[in-house]
């Protein structure tokens, strides 16, 4: 009863707390932090004691890294594993020779230092990634550099706990007890790998066979608390543990009804770690030491932001990215808590400077939410600065340039901005209709893997000048940007049309509501994710109830007309021959390739006397990749040519015949 009192005033307050942060346009996260300074025993003391809430909060983190683990796969893994080591590893290196050089000279004391180096270097898994994934960002380049940082400093705690012991003397049998376990991790990993590759198909096969959704949940929770269990056993971390039981489910096939199934006990268990992480705070100590703690944070917020800009900027990445991902990590982590408890029992850190600390690193998380939400106008604003070239474009830009033979040669093309899923599919369309075309990507990782498969593949900010100049913008037909990142999406729109007013662009977004900006930037067109999926989806759902093809397209375009009329309050740009035979009834543009069989096949435009005869004017002739625009009566028809012609559907529809079948 004593828990469930705890929880109703937990639950009450936060609701009071967040509907007045909602009202107030402040994140969630500040609502939660509130609630438990408010609510826990150096505020109204509600609660006095917060140890049920800590162990349920504890709960939450690890939920939330199951998740994250079941969102991700190892193949993603593997993709920025350049991120994890050479950028985790450098950003906490740094960090703790930083923070050690500096207190060795203030505390006198080099254990003290270098356990303040390890408390300062960790970053909050926790709200960087829900702020993130609500924000839309985790899959943006800033969002993926934070991601794999994370992931090494998550690592990075297991060595800090054992090395802390020794820091304080108590290291005798050090030697011994890391070699158990790496021993012991190893074992885990192993464990992991075997069970994701044949025991784990075996029995998720035999649940979903039984079509229970409450076994099917039980058994994903089995999975994650098994092995954050068997990882804490082995002295890992249950978060980390958490997360590699996600990514062995995220293999499967299964990963997203686990996924759908869990997430209401993700956000239940999370809202209440960062409620937990409020009731550390203390109101009157922040009171009676406000200038000193103030300065703390703001210094060591702003060194954080520094070496994570720095880190960024030497793996390659431009200054935009580089000051986004300095606010984002910017913040003190959970886990610092946890080694600063390891720290307190082995007297490296006592009394005042304990809770000194703990106030810094709450005061932190709790301007977390509002540097990760700014971090993009704000990284905006850092670029516009007098950079030198090589660091506004990052340091690989050089190396990724195209050569002047190439720049003057591709022209008439498309311009990919982006390299994921989405660029990776239209790049194969290209390729199958020959359609000359670039690529301008970020990832270095991905530019030197592409690069040796022969893609025409451009490191670099495609909101650059000079990238865009390297990518022949000028003379470019299309430009696509397949980023999910929304305000990296406007950025570049912004840019191309800067530099090129005349290309056509084409940009993606998740939402509807974010169309009348792209097209007030200069997107000719604007693809909303959220619009095309659920006309995709309902298409499919008419047409397995027999609905007629023609009724299904007529509410297509209805709901395309309805959920795009932003564009109709913009500036009606120059109508090309697509814009005028769609403003004319019947009238349609298409393109046909002549079959080698066809008896047309070697006779003239005017011999064929397709105006005449069908009603059906030819536009261009498409041949071994060069198009002929508005071929005359005297050109010959050959095989494999592909014809461009406009008439009716009925017109076109005869000619299809005669261009494909002999007479």
């Amino acid at each position: 009863m004593h828990v469930l009192h705890d929880l109703l005033v937990v639950f009450g307050l936060a609701v009071a707390v967040s509907l007045l942060c909602h009202r107030l346009k402040l994140p969630s996260v500040v609502g939660f932090i509130l609630t438990g300074t408010l609510a826990g025993p150096h505020g109204l003391s509600l609660i006095p004691s917060s140890e049920q809430v800590e162990f349920l909060a504890e709960l939450g983190v690890v939920l939330l890294l199951f998740s994250i683990g079941l969102e991700f796969s190892l193949s993603e893994l593997m993709r920025i594993k350049r991120i994890v080591l050479l950028g985790g590893g450098l950003q906490v290196g740094l960090t703790i020779f930083g923070v050690w050089a500096v207190f060795r000279r203030i505390v006198a004391n080099e254990q003290l230092a270098l356990a303040l180096g390890f408390l300062v270097a960790l970053s909050s898994t926790a709200i960087v990634l829900k702020i993130l994934q609500d924000r839309m960002e985790l899959e943006g380049v800033h969002g993926q550099i934070s991601l794999g940082i994370l992931l090494f400093q998550d690592m990075a705690v297991v060595p800090m706990m054992l090395l802390i012991p020794l820091l304080a003397g108590r290291g005798d049998s050090m030697l011994q007890e890391g070699g158990i376990l790496v021993l012991k991790s190893a074992g885990i990993l192993l464990l992991v790998f075997a069970g994701q590759r044949w025991l784990l198909p075996r029995v998720l096969h035999r649940v979903v066979m039984t079509r229970s959704r409450e076994i099917f949940l039980l058994t994903s929770m089995l999975i994650c608390f098994g092995v954050a269990w068997a990882t804490s056993m082995a002295g890992l971390s249950l978060s980390l543990g958490a997360f590699l039981a996600g990514l062995m489910l995220s293999e499967s096939e299964y990963s997203h009804q686990s996924l759908a199934s869990m997430l209401p006990f993700k956000d239940l268990f999370t809202s209440l770690f960062f409620i937990s992480i409020g009731m550390v705070l203390d109101v009157s100590f922040i009171a009676k030491n406000i200038g000193l703690v103030t300065l703390l944070t703001l210094a060591t917020m702003i060194f954080k932001g520094i070496v994570c800009a720095v880190v960024v900027l030497l793996m390659g990445y431009p200054i935009r990215v580089a000051v986004a991902c300095g606010l984002v990590l910017a913040q003190i982590g959970e886990f610092s808590f946890v080694l600063c408890t390891v720290c307190m029992v082995n007297s490296v850190l006592v009394g005042a400077q304990a809770q000194l600390f703990l106030t810094i690193s709450t005061v932190s998380m709790l301007a977390a939410p509002f540097l990760i939400a700014r971090a993009p106008a704000w990284a905006d604003k850092a670029e516009a600065l007098p950079w030198p070239q090589r660091i506004r474009q990052g340091l690989l830009a050089d190396s990724a340039k195209p050569t002047q033979k190439e720049k003057t040669t591709l022209t008439d093309h498309l311009i990919i901005v982006g390299y994921g899923p989405v660029g990776r599919n239209l790049a194969r369309a290209a390729r199958i209709g020959q359609i000359p075309y670039c690529i301008v990507e970020m990832n270095p990782s991905t530019i030197a893997a592409e690069k040796k498969k022969g893609e025409n593949i451009i490191f670099g900010d495609a909101s650059q000048p000079s990238i865009l100049e390297h990518a022949n913008v000028h003379s470019a037909r299309v430009v696509v940007i397949s980023l999910a990142d929304s305000s990296t999406v406007r950025r570049i729109t912004a840019a191309v049309k800067a530099q090129a007013p005349a290309v056509h662009l084409i940009a993606r977004t998740r939402f509807v509501s974010d169309m009348d900006r792209l097209v007030r930037l200069g997107a000719d067109e604007v693809v909303p994710e959220e619009l095309e999926t659920s006309i995709e989806i309902f298409s499919r759902v008419l047409s397995k109830y027999l609905i007629p093809k023609e009724d299904v397209e007529q509410v297509v375009e209805e709901i395309r007309a309805e959920g795009y009329k932003a564009l109709s309050n913009t500036v009606v740009p120059p109508l090309s021959w697509c814009d005028i035979a769609a403003a004319l009834p019947g009238v349609e543009i298409r393109a046909f390739r002549v079959s080698p069989e066809s008896s047309v096949a070697g006779k003239t435009i005017g011999a064929l006397g397709l105006r005449k005869n069908m009603g059906v004017t030819v536009l261009a002739l498409g041949r071994h990749g060069v198009l002929v625009p508005n071929p005359g009566p005297e050109e010959v028809m050959k095989p494999g040519d592909q014809a461009v012609l406009m008439g009716t559907s009925e017109q076109l529809r005869q000619v299809h015949a005669l261009l494909t079948h002999t007479s």
